[in-house]
Parts: structure tokens; sequence; C-alpha cells
């Protein structure tokens, strides 16, 4: 994820949070997102926990 604007790329995760329903799928966002959030400045991480909640929460209904 070197080079990767974190703002677009949350927002991308936003977007196509409806999208996500395979659990590979969403184990992938999930493993981006909280790699990112290590590296991320502290003032973007309560947006980032945001999704990374909402992922956590679509993995356990994942097929």
């Amino acid at each position: 994820m070197n080079g990767v604007d974190p703002y677009a790329y949350m927002q991308q995760v936003a977007v196509r949070m409806n999208e996500l329903t395979s659990r590979n799928e969403i184990e992938t966002v999930l493993d981006e997102l909280e790699y990112l959030f290590e590296v991320i400045p502290p003032d973007m991480q309560d947006n980032a926990e945001k999704l990374i909640s909402m992922l956590r929460e679509k993995l356990v209904n994942a097929s």
C-alpha cells in the first residue's frame, strides 16, 4: 500500500461497503485498513476505526 492516499482509499471502501459480501473480499479490505490504521495520522484513525468496525460486523454475517 505504499504511495496510497489514505483519504481516497477510505472513501473507496466506504463507497464499496455494500458491494463487499464475500468473506475473502471483506478480509482483504479489513487487512488493508488495519495496516493503514497503523501508518495514518491520529486525526484519521477515528474514520478508519468506523470502517474497520463495519467490516468486522459484515465479516460475521459473510458466507
